[in-house]
Formats: structure tokens, C-alpha cells, sequence
């Protein structure tokens, strides 16, 4: 039975992603992100009620004024526990009257309670640091387009890094898409990323220059070679991304409010990486390759004339 020419069909993976990252850079450009009180600093009240609170209780109160996305502590109890007297809420940064009404709202939703701290907050991740977090993410990319052309080439390099971009504005578009929050999980998330969608595409890579060195021929059909190629570790990568995606599947579902926006974040972001280290990173290894084999033939002629 033939198998689906994965190589050869090119132009329609590149249009598909086309299609989601021009659109998810419009949003981005319009819409904007959600960001959390890590970023824009806020208010944060230290409670202590009459009775023992949950989590659900005090997010359901501040829903009324859009503030469930709040952090939301239980303090002063042991771990595991649901319910405690003490409860530190980080909410965005609140005017007098708004922090009133609130905090009026506890009080006829949850229950009366002691103000132990009430007080603004400043963002715990500053313009610096955001600049020098993507300043050591393409620094990230240069170094591992040295490596994979050290141990590979430099196509492998570029096209790997490319993947990688690829899978990171996808995942920032469906989040200033969906208007979820990015707090400092979110920076985790982007980096577990894009060391789970290089490590699957190292794989792929590493069978190609194999397949390379024992079964290809000059002049011959470069995307046979990298159908085979991503033949030979497609079962490998559908049992790794499956395994993944079970645990942060459970994560997501059963991990509380807290972990939603990172799981979220994981869940978009491995389904990007399984999608570009099959039909992104190999294409586009492919058009360089054909690139850089016309130049050599045109100089090639060139000289011979």
C-alpha cells in the first residue's frame, strides 16, 4: 500500500500554517494578551475568616466583578487541604471603591472575616526580565542552530529553529485568541515546549541523515528519502505525543483552577510541536536543500561554460 506523500505535499502544510499564524499575529496585534497580576502587579488582600472557606467560594464571589482569574491561596493549613480559615487573594490592581465592594461581597457570599494585610503590589515580572527571557530564547535558537550544524548541517539547524518559532506563535495566538491569562507559568510552559517539539524533531532529523549517508544516491528523490525517514519514527512520535498528552489532559482536567492556563498552554503547544516536526521542520529542510542544489548546479554550469 503507498504511503502518503508527506514530503510532496509541502505547499498545503505551509498554507495550513499560514493560514493559523497571519491570522494569530492579527490577533495578537489587535487584541493584545491577558496579563496576570506577574506581570501587571495588583492588590493583595490576607483574610482570615470565621469559618474554614474553599477555593471555589471565594473564586465564585470575585466572578461577580471578572476577578475568578485572581490568585487564590489557602494559607496557614497543610497541604492537600481543602477548606482553611486563612486565605491570601492577588487580584489586579483595584481602585478604593472597587476593593470596598469586593470585600463586601466576601462578607455576603463567604463570611465575616479579619483583614490581616491589605495592600498594592508591584509586578514580580518586570519589562527587564521579559526582555532578557526573549533575549535568551534567540540566543537559545542561535546555539542550536551551531550545534545541529556542528553535528548535522545548517539546514537541519534553521529548520529545526523555524519549527520552533512556528509552534510559539501559535501558541501566543490562541492565548490572545482566547484571552487567557499569561502569568509566570506561562514562560514555564513556552519553555517545556520548545524542548519537547526540538527533541521530536532531533529524532526525525537524526533518521534522515542516517538514511542519507547509507541509501541515497545523488540526483535521487529527496522526498522519498524524508517519507521514509518520518515513516520509520512516525510510530515513535504518535506513542511519545500520545503519552503526553494523557498526563496534561489529566492535568488540565483534574489539576484545579490554578494549572488550567498551564496545561492549556502544554496541551496547545504539544499539539503544535507533533504537527511541525512532521509536516514543517522535514518540508522545509526539504525547499533548502532543493535550494541550495540549484544554486550548486547553476554554478557548476557557470563554470563549465
Amino acid at each position: 500500500m503507498p504511503k502518503f506523500d508527506i514530503a510532496g505535499h509541502r505547499k498545503i502544510w505551509f498554507l495550513i500554517s499560514l493560514l493559523l499564524i497571519i491570522p494569530g499575529i492579527f490577533c495578537i496585534g489587535v487584541r493584545g494578551f491577558n496579563f496576570g497580576i506577574d506581570f501587571t502587579g495588583g492588590t493583595i488582600m490576607d483574610l482570615r475568616f470565621e469559618h474554614p472557606v474553599t477555593l471555589a467560594e471565594i473564586r465564585t464571589s470575585l466572578a461577580k466583578y471578572d476577578l475568578d482569574g485572581s490568585t487564590i491561596q489557602l494559607s496557614g493549613a497543610e497541604s492537600g487541604v481543602e477548606s482553611s480559615e486563612n486565605v491570601m487573594i492577588r487580584t489586579v490592581d483595584l481602585e478604593e471603591h472597587q476593593r470596598k465592594e469586593v470585600m463586601a461581597s466576601l462578607v455576603q457570599d463567604v463570611g465575616a472575616y479579619t483583614v490581616l494585610r491589605e495592600e498594592k503590589v508591584g509586578a514580580t515580572i518586570g519589562g527587564e526580565l521579559i526582555t532578557n527571557a526573549v533575549l535568551a530564547l534567540v540566543v537559545s535558537w542561535g546555539l542550536i542552530i551551531l550545534y545541529v550544524a556542528y553535528r548535522f548541517e545548517w539546514r537541519f539547524g534553521v529548520s529545526a529553529v523555524l519549527a520552533l518559532i512556528h509552534d510559539i506563535i501559535i501558541v501566543l495566538a490562541v492565548f490572545s485568541f482566547t484571552q487567557r491569562q499569561i502569568d509566570s507559568s506561562f514562560i514555564a510552559a513556552l519553555l517545556t515546549i520548545v524542548g519537547y517539539s526540538i527533541n521530536d524533531t532531533i529524532v526525525i532529523f537524526d533518521r534522515i541523515r542516517e538514511n542519507l549517508k547509507l541509501h541515497f544516491r545523488r540526483g535521487g528523490d529527496i522526498n522519498e528519502l524524508v517519507n521514509t525517514s518520518i515513516y520509520q519514527t512516525l510510530t515513535r512520535s504518535i506513542y511519545t505525543v500520545c503519552t503526553v498528552l494523557f498526563t496534561t489532559f489529566a492535568l488540565y482536567w483534574f489539576g484545579g483552577d490554578t494549572t488550567k492556563d498551564f496545561s492549556f498552554a502544554l496541551l496547545v503547544g504539544f499539539f503544535a510541536g507533533c504537527y511541525s516536526s512532521i509536516f514543517i521542520a522535514s518540508p522545509i529542510w526539504v525547499v533548502l536543500r532543493n535550494f541550495s542544489e540549484k544554486r550548486r548546479r547553476a554554478g557548476s554550469a557557470a563554470a563549465a561554460k
